[in-house]
């Protein structure tokens, strides 16, 4: 019988282009575990970053197709936190200017959810990151 997930991670946008490009090599070890031993959210910053991505030619793939994939593949879910919510978590995120980045982090710090990211500027400030 499968082990029961009970707890939540949240994935940072470029760690879910490589799950769906399957470039799993790319991810640290602590990275993977995380993937394997919690369910998986995003932000839906980051399916706008994933948007914003495909319009600069960045990615081939319209951002509802690798969420709808990666949902199937993997049990990705879209998160149901309020923007509310989020923004008065950014307020205080003033390490940087990145807005994607900022958004993203500021609603794994309001739900107390690790998010996993390679960023080095995000892992460098937020505690809850993963890699």
């Amino acid at each position: 019988m499968a082990k029961r997930k009970e707890s939540l991670a949240y994935l940072d946008t470029h760690v879910v282009v490589w799950l769906y490009d399957a470039l799993t090599d790319r991810l640290s070890q602590a990275a993977t575990e995380a993937i394997e031993d919690n369910d998986l959210v995003i932000s839906w910053m980051v399916e706008l970053e994933l948007q914003f991505l495909h319009e600069i030619g960045r990615l081939r793939v319209k951002p509802a197709e690798i969420i709808r994939h990666l949902s199937t593949q993997i049990g990705l879910r879209l998160s149901d936190v309020g923007l509310e919510q989020i923004v008065r978590a950014a307020t205080g995120m003033d390490w940087t200017r990145d807005v994607f980045d900022r958004l993203i982090a500021a609603e794994s710090a309001a739900m107390d959810i690790p998010l996993i990211t390679k960023d080095r500027t995000i892992r460098a400030h937020h505690k809850l990151s993963i890699w």
